[in-house]
């Protein structure tokens, strides 16, 4: 039977590519790579010639049984991303699995994770976080409120021309004093981590921002308010959400039952 390697490579500087990672790139008999080109340029720096077959977002499903049948024929295939650990928001999720169904084996060979690398940065909680990847554009709103009762540090990626929004609605939907720490271009030349409020975040995210980010920010702290406190975050939840799911986002930050939170908006209205 063959053996699916999955191997993750640098985020930026390619002197994070690890020896055995090296070693699993060179031994193998194919490499299943989202871009051959990154990844073939990536190869030719440390001098190995292997054969690359592409395996990305849109043509996974169609790649996924000339995998197999290599693997049958009990070849070693490398899986690689552009770059960081496949599977990660990256393709590499179904393979794998696929792999693991027929019975093949499966071994990986870690090494660099941007959402770990800006959690550690962050400078918050590390013991218990969560990784949402990229917000949905449909239903945003709702997995934002969603988020807003979330306890635990929460480590999202997004794109550099939508931070500042995507920022500014975090600091209207979680709190714009809620601390949050936002690290681009990470391992390269210009890696920089900004911390502070969401608000502030937002605000110099405003001024142009490149490069790959990620945001992480703290999770909800579960405490008493008062019931003026309680009424203006169920308004703004509220905006977003349907009052059910605004209520509960809010209970959970103030300590108190989904019920009373409907009560005090009663009371409000």
């Amino acid at each position: 039977m063959g053996k699916l390697v999955v191997v993750a490579t640098p985020i930026g500087n390619r002197g994070d590519l690890s020896p055995r990672a090296l070693e699993a790139l060179g031994d193998c008999d194919v490499i299943a790579a989202e871009d051959t080109r990154h990844t073939g340029q990536l190869m030719a720096a440390f001098g190995v010639k292997k054969p690359y077959v592409s395996y990305h977002e849109h043509n996974r499903a169609a790649r996924e049984a000339g995998f197999l049948a290599r693997l049958e024929a009990g070849q070693t295939v490398a899986l690689v991303s552009d770059a960081g650990t496949p599977g990660v928001c990256d393709p590499g999720q179904e393979i794998v699995a696929a792999a693991i169904a027929a019975g093949h084996e499966v071994t990986m060979v870690p090494g660099p994770c941007a959402a770990v690398m800006a959690l550690v940065l962050s400078g918050l909680d590390t013991s218990r976080w969560v990784f949402e990847g990229f917000l949905p554009t449909k239903g945003r709103a709702a997995r934002l409120t969603t988020l807003a009762a979330e306890g635990r540090t929460i480590v999202l990626y997004e794109a550099p021309h939508r931070l500042s929004e995507t920022l500014g609605q975090l600091a209207e939907t979680c709190g714009a004093e809620r601390r949050g720490a936002v690290a681009r271009e990470l391992t390269k030349m210009h890696e920089e981590v900004r911390r502070g409020s969401l608000a502030e975040l937002a605000a110099w995210a405003a001024e142009g921002v490149r490069g790959e980010c990620i945001i992480v920010f703290e999770g909800a702290v579960a405490r008493q308010a008062d019931d003026e406190q309680i009424l203006a975050a169920y308004r703004a939840a509220s905006a977003h959400a349907p009052p059910k799911a605004a209520a509960a986002a809010v209970a959970a930050i103030a300590g108190v039952s989904a019920n009373y939170v409907y009560q005090v908006a009663v009371k409000g209205k």
